[in-house]
């Protein structure tokens, strides 16, 4: 099959390509780019007006497949990420069973292989069921298939343990993604601690929780030598943190998801469950911090951290409510909403955040329009309005705080493997 796009605006950071060009997919790999491209026996999609993107990578979210298909499935959760424009995406494994051995690995890519409609990359667990008592077999992930190690939804409590599974993952050159997070400092907390907390009479998680964390990370991989890749920040000591350490030469990637630039904690008023996250929403102070921090590259990567949950989970009290939303069919529009239109990112920054750095954390050849390349493409038109409709999401769970918003970019086309997934805004 051959697909010819047609006087899209095309960007690509590692090949340097910026403007308008035409692109050629033959099968599943991309051919060629020029200007005014007509080979016979093409299928033309017109990209006139629109950005022609690498396939957007998203590092972090959650499938919940095995385990908890209730809220969300392998089929269900690709489907909502090509919506999204993402044509790879990279699960947790906070499952259950735990994606902590080689069966769940394999479960995982054989089942996505069957009924994706992106690519599926799982992330091992770095401790045995997410305990923080003994490592996984670390190596045995990555030779199943594993892209990178986390323990995301639990830190790592012990520093000792920290340490062996970084010098262990360096071995496998494989990622290890922290959660950072002080479960004795957070307490019992279910929202930022601070006024809105106060005015809510709820319970409240400092900023410090996520600090002393990152502060153990970033002493940890200077000590050692060995990259760490710090998930979701969300506060602004966070930020500078890890922006001093980077200064200093650590070893350190990081990244950020669209509700911690786009949300406050205020959102949290009226007890809008759907507003419950983990990190919490902080306040106006650590999202300009955020915002920043994407700006000067301080931030490598936006991620989605999406984390769909039944309805049955959220409709109950704050505090009971379970933490996540849901975030593949909204953070391409947040992005483009809040940092690309406001001028304060360009859309080859964009590209670099979604695509090609959190393809390089995780190892994969995704990420470029090179040609020879995997046809993984994403068409944007960052000029299009919608409204965002929760009830309209492919994904299973509608747990968002964005209903409502009027939101720019909206993913126009998704075209994964040379195959489109989705055209003019609808799922094919």
């Amino acid at each position: 099959m051959k697909l010819l796009i047609k006087n899209g605006y095309i960007i690509d950071v590692k090949t340097g390509i910026d403007g308008i060009y035409d692109l050629l997919v033959d099968d599943d790999r991309i051919a060629g780019i020029s200007k005014d491209m007509d080979p016979e026996g093409c299928e033309i999609i017109d990209a006139g007006g629109k950005y022609v993107l690498p396939g957007l990578v998203d590092a972090h979210c959650h499938l919940r497949d095995p385990g908890f298909e209730y809220k969300e499935d392998i089929e269900s959760g690709t489907r909502s990420a090509a919506m999204g424009g993402f044509t790879s995406v990279a699960c947790m494994p906070n499952t259950n069973p735990v994606t902590d051995n080689e069966s769940v690995v394999k479960y995982i890519l054989n089942k996505a292989k069957r009924e994706g409609y992106v690519n599926v990359y799982p992330i091992g667990a770095i401790t045995k069921g997410l305990k923080g008592e003994e490592l996984a077999e670390i190596g045995e992930l990555k030779f199943a298939g594993a892209v990178a190690v986390s323990d995301d939804g639990n830190p790592v409590k012990s520093s000792s343990l920290m340490k062996k599974a970084m010098q262990y993952a360096s071995m496998f050159d494989i990622a290890v993604i922290s959660h950072c997070e002080d479960t004795d400092l957070a307490e019992d907390g279910v929202m930022n601690e601070g006024f809105t907390s106060t005015m809510l009479g709820l319970k409240g998680i400092p900023a410090a929780a996520e600090e002393t964390m990152v502060a153990r990370e970033l002493i940890l991989s200077e000590y050692l030598d060995i990259p760490i890749h710090i998930a979701h920040v969300s506060t602004a000591l966070s930020v500078e943190l890890i922006r001093n350490a980077k200064k200093r030469g650590v070893k350190v990637t990081c990244e950020t998801c669209p509700h911690y630039f786009s949300l406050t904690d205020e959102a949290c008023m009226g007890y809008d469950t759907n507003a419950k996250v983990n990190p919490p929403l902080r306040t106006d102070k650590d999202v300009q911090a955020v915002i920043e921090g994407i700006a000067d590259d301080t931030i490598d990567i936006i991620a989605t951290d999406h984390a769909p949950h039944h309805i049955d989970e959220k409709r109950v009290e704050f505090s009971l409510a379970a933490s996540g939303m849901v975030g593949f069919e909204t953070a391409l529009p947040l992005v483009v909403t809040k940092l690309v239109r406001p001028g304060i990112i360009t859309m080859r920054k964009l590209v670099e955040k979604m695509s090609l750095n959190p393809a390089k954390l995780l190892g994969i050849s995704k990420g470029t329009l090179e040609p020879g390349s995997t046809a993984d493409i994403t068409i944007v038109d960052i000029n299009a309005k919608f409204t965002v409709d929760p009830e309209k999401f492919e994904s299973k769970s509608k747990n968002s705080p964005f209903a409502g918003f009027e939101l720019y970019g909206q993913a126009w086309g998704t075209i994964v493997n040379g195959k489109p997934v989705v055209s003019e805004n609808i799922l094919l």
